[in-house]
């Protein structure tokens, strides 16, 4: 039994509150240049702060798989954000489900822990689109 539960109409405002912050952060990814901008940020923070992991040089490799990420994620957030549904909220929790693993193994293999800090949305959005969704009496 899921710990929380919401309205369908609750639901669906939480689903395309995860796609709208799923624009919000991945469109960068989606462009060269702005992808490029946003690893050196991303670089700069983890090495004010001392973070443990390392931000690799960026290559050709690098960039067209954020860019094809970037570009996927859009795609899938604005479905998420112009017809949200309660199927379409499982498969984000999957999907979200899957990220976070792959991000702490990529951590637990020497990438900056700045990378946990995303992780974070991935495990509460996810969690937030598992919870139940109580019939409403018509």
């Amino acid at each position: 039994m899921p710990f929380l539960t919401f309205t369908p109409f609750q639901y669906l405002r939480i689903v395309r509150a995860s796609a709208a912050y799923d624009l919000a952060v991945t469109w960068v990814f989606a462009l060269p240049w702005t992808f490029a901008w946003v690893y050196g940020l991303l670089q700069s923070i983890a090495t004010a702060f001392s973070l443990p992991g390392d931000f690799p040089p960026l290559n050709a490799a690098h960039m067209l798989m954020a860019n094809l990420l970037g570009s996927v994620v859009i795609v899938w957030s604005l479905a998420r954000w112009l017809q949200p549904s309660v199927q379409l909220g499982r498969l984000d929790a999957l999907a979200r489900g899957l990220f976070a693993t792959w991000q702490i193994y990529a951590v637990s293999q020497g990438a900056s822990a700045l990378i946990l800090a995303f992780t974070m949305f991935e495990v509460i959005f996810g969690l937030l689109q598992l919870t139940r969704v109580l019939e409403e009496a018509h």
